[in-house]
């Protein structure tokens, strides 16, 4: 039988548990309405600042895994992934930076940029009117970024639906997370370099996609849309997908499938897209001794 002083001990260390257990749930909520406060902030003043924010999170994600890399700065020998070619258009670093920097001052040294990222991204949606999924957190902060891995690893807005299919399934993502996450394209800008290939010289004859609508031309597509909605896959439908790869969509079974239901269900694209963001975010994490909690989201502790 156990003695009077080992169950005492027992009961004291339970309860000290519970209040550590308690203190850092408390704190970590109160992190997350720091970073809601923040990106709130900015979305009232520009809503188009929703789209970059979901953009850095995928980024992020498909390489190294969710560990905060694409955050950090070129250095001497080092070429980044922000400075990747696929990565030069990306935006938003200020919005996490405010974040980071206030979640500082209430919790030091205890919220990660990869978590900043991640939160930022699914804020950033339900804030124009999009899904909302909950984010697990916890990750920690990689110390490695490479411009040559962002290269190999981001999928390409020319690939084809075979290539695209395989990109996803090395992340350990699906056919239908792929159709579900390309309906990130409802928002945000698109750049003519990504897309300018389709409209005058897509074989290198000077000729145009066929996949494309006849009339489609250079205003059609994203723009500046800060709803988050199906209109995408109604572009799509009717030939104005205006990435290669949301053409490539309809070549297969499962994501042609999806095109056409997600057009038609709004409430079905919003709950799946939750479900296949959560998978994203849980791609490479690191946790415990591996990663850092970076003090800046642009550079690697000292």
């Amino acid at each position: 039988m156990a003695s009077r002083s080992s169950i005492l001990t027992f009961l004291v260390c339970t309860a000290l548990l519970a209040v550590l257990f308690g203190a850092a749930d408390a704190q970590g909520l109160r992190a997350e309405t720091i970073v809601r406060e923040t990106v709130a902030g900015f979305v009232a003043k520009d809503a188009t600042v929703a789209a970059p924010l979901l953009r850095l999170h995928f980024h992020d994600c498909f390489v190294r895994g969710c560990d905060g890399s694409v955050l950090l700065n070129s250095t001497k020998g080092r070429l980044a992934e922000k400075d990747a070619m696929p990565n030069l258009s990306l935006d938003g670093f200020y919005v996490i930076d405010a974040a980071k920097a206030a979640v500082e001052v209430a919790c030091p040294g205890v919220v990660s940029c990869a978590d900043i990222v991640a939160l930022a991204a699914r804020d950033g949606v339900e804030l124009i009117n999009g899904p909302s999924w909950r984010v697990k957190t916890g990750r920690r902060d990689g110390r490695v970024s490479s411009a040559s891995e962002a290269v190999a690893n981001l999928p390409s807005s020319f690939g084809e639906i075979a290539e695209l299919k395989a990109n996803f399934a090395r992340k350990g993502l699906s056919a239908k997370d792929l159709a579900v996450l390309s309906g990130s394209h409802t928002i945000g800008n698109a750049h003519c370099n990504a897309f300018s290939k389709r409209l005058y010289n897509f074989t290198g004859k000077g000729d145009r996609d066929p996949s494309l609508a006849p009339h489609q031309h250079r205003g059609d597509g994203p723009g500046r849309a800060v709803s988050f909605d199906t209109s995408y896959y109604a572009r799509v439908v009717n030939g104005k997908g205006l990435f290669h790869s949301d053409a490539a969509l309809l070549r297969d079974k499962v994501t042609r499938d999806l095109v056409y239901q997600y057009t038609g269900s709004a409430s079905k694209f919003f709950r799946d897209f939750g479900v296949a963001m959560g998978k994203m975010g849980s791609i490479g994490v690191l946790t415990g001794a591996r990663g850092e909690i970076r003090r800046h989201c642009a550079l690697v502790n000292a």
